[in-house]
């Protein structure tokens, strides 16, 4: 059968490939809960009858906010095939940006995993004049579960219905509206259509070097486009999906389920990286020496045009070193898919000379959202790109740099939002607000963000995104933001990797009780001043960061300065931390 709609992946699965347990898994209580295509098929159903049952008609939207689970893929299905809308939203977002989402997306019904997110909602809720019931994934007794509306589905009496609704789907019909966190102000509504994502989907699944017999583990969050549409795309190829219980347990779901397939975003590989380094630390003698020797090797490594020196080293190397790191990864990892921010490029050549082949690509939720991937096709990857543009897709460089994208995978636009939409999507070009080149080998480079390049008092233009991204290969560091807007210079105020620093700190037998006495102390200063200076050495004078100033705590989503995907809201750190900026350039306020 032939896929147009979304949820005509389930009857294609069920169709194309051998019954098995396992299409989707989640842990309950430790174990595994496997569901097969027909379990799935049936549960699905029912949802949809439970759906009906309560009113539901075509455009109307439903909401989840749920860590990934397999009951988070029923409901998604369930509301597309009776033609409403999913609107599913990020668990760690603010108290304010539930109410705006909840109330701008007129939601009708919302699903939510368990107590700790619906006590986040639970005050506002009555608030909203458009919501009119909640259900929950675990047992809370003040509000209904799943099951409740899986029974009412059960005794739903006009079962022709359903596949009368299945047939009035469209595939431009709006199937979901996604609330990118952005970086200032209210998210924005993205809306995406059937053919939006299946047309990215079905020019992205050859990437994927997995079939019916494989496994792929997923953590990434299911209510953000990158890992919602590789789940499709999975279930496109008849992969079994089994769910990480949280990021605290993603090396031990490895371990049990020996994926074959990862998508990730490069900060969960700069960890795992991370970790591999500080074991390598803790080795003596000749293992040291060899470990050190295969990182060395590793960092020269290219896709292709690997002199014979270099292929032999890395013979040498991959018994002894690299075949522990690949079975750290459960031993069967035929790819590892990185999107959502820029890869570093030293975690591409190590992770591919070690036999674990990590491809990166791009692309952003108003466009379903791959623009460019590296591929395992010859001469279609390349170290330090995103790979080529899909070939749906058209791609431009506008003469100030920034990337324009055409093709069936662009947005439908902003809901409640027509000119924002026709500021962003003009004469069909999708403006992506990143800057970029394309090379002489066809593959694309992001080198910023148009809003964030910046101009010195001197008139030079800095790209932060670029300086930003080398300097975090240092194990010294996990987070950096350079300033220096109309200064003389440009500066950085950077937030210590302290879990590397505390290890550090105890070779080096420095004593410390806290996070701040770490930074205040010179030994600690200098050896930053010899970070800074080294990977200075990579930009022009211009670029160089000339002074900085180190913070004491760690940024996340819930303190305010990443964004639910992961970037960095500028604006907002410039806010937070004007006096350590003001410091930097010393600028005396005057108020």
């Amino acid at each position: 059968m032939k896929v147009t709609r979304l949820f005509d992946l389930l009857p294609y699965y069920e169709e194309n490939f051998q019954p098995k347990p396992d299409v989707l898994a989640g842990k309950v209580n430790k174990k595994w809960v496997k569901y097969s295509i027909l379990q799935i098929r049936e549960i699905t159903d029912n949802i949809s009858y439970g759906l009906l049952a309560l009113g539901i008609q075509s455009g109307d939207k439903i909401a989840t906010i749920s860590a990934n689970r397999p009951e988070w893929n029923m409901i998604d299905m369930a509301i597309l095939q009776i033609g409403a809308i999913h609107v599913p939203i990020y668990p760690t977002i603010s108290e304010d940006d539930y109410r705006y989402i909840l109330e701008h997306s007129e939601v009708r019904y919302i699903f939510v995993s368990g107590k700790d997110l619906y006590r986040k909602i639970k005050h506002i809720v009555p608030e909203i004049k458009n919501i009119e019931g909640l259900y929950t994934f675990r047992h809370i007794d003040e509000i209904p579960h799943l099951e409740k509306l899986i029974e009412t589905g059960k005794a739903y009496d006009d079962k022709t219905l359903l596949e009368t609704r299945k047939k009035q789907v469209s595939p431009n019909d709006t199937v979901t509206i996604i609330y990118t966190s952005g970086t200032t102000g209210y998210p924005k509504g993205v809306m995406l259509s059937h053919n939006n994502i299946l047309s990215n989907v079905m020019h992205i699944f050859h990437v994927f070097p997995v079939d019916e017999t494989c496994k792929a583990l997923s953590y990434l969050p299911l209510c953000h486009v990158y890992e919602r549409t590789n789940i499709y795309i999975l279930l496109y190829l008849g992969v079994s999906i089994y769910y990480a219980e949280n990021m605290g347990t993603i090396a031990n779901n490895i371990k049990e389920v020996k994926p074959h397939i990862l998508t990730t975003v490069p900060r969960l590989l700069e960890k795992v990286y991370d970790k591999i380094m500080a074991k390598g630390r803790s080795l003596t003698g000749i293992s040291r020496r060899l470990f050190f020797f295969a990182v060395k090797v590793g960092s020269q490594y290219e896709y292709e045009h690997n002199n014979l020196l270099l292929k032999l080293q890395l013979k040498l190397v991959d018994k002894i070193i690299f075949s522990k790191w690949r079975e750290a990864l459960g031993g069967n990892m035929r790819a590892i898919v990185s999107g959502g921010a820029a890869l570093q490029p030293r975690l591409a050549r190590v992770f591919n000379a070690a036999g674990i082949p990590l491809l990166e690509g791009y692309g952003m939720t108003e466009t379903s959202p791959v623009i460019a991937v590296n591929t395992f096709e010859k001469g279609r990857r390349k170290i330090g790109t995103v790979g080529p543009p899909l070939k749906n897709l058209q791609l431009k460089i506008s003469e100030q740099g920034e990337i324009l994208v055409k093709g069936p995978s662009v947005m439908k636009g902003y809901y409640k939002d027509s000119q924002l939409t026709a500021e962003t999507v003009i004469d069909g070009w999708m403006h992506t607000g990143d800057v970029g080149v394309v090379d002489n080998d066809g593959m694309l480079k992001i080198t910023g963000r148009v809003k964030e390049i910046f101009k010195t008092s001197m008139g030079k233009y800095i790209s932060p995104a670029l300086i930003e991204n080398h300097f975090k290969e240092s194990p010294f560091i996990e987070e950096i933001m350079v300033v220096g807007e109309n200064q003389k210079f440009a500066a950085a105020i950077i937030v210590p990797d302290f879990e590397y620093m505390k290890n550090w700190c105890k070779i080096k037998e420095i004593k410390f009780s806290s996070n701040s006495e770490i930074i205040r102390h010179p030994v600690i200063k200098q050896r930053f001043k010899k970070e800074i200076y080294h990977f200075n050495s990579f930009f022009g004078d211009t670029e160089k960061i000339k002074k900085f100033e180190l913070l004491d705590h760690e940024w996340s989503i819930e303190t305010g300065e990443i964004t639910a995907n992961l970037k960095l809201k500028r604006k907002y750190i410039y806010q937070k931390y004007e006096d350590a900026i003001n410091r930097i350039f010393n600028i005396v306020e005057t108020k």
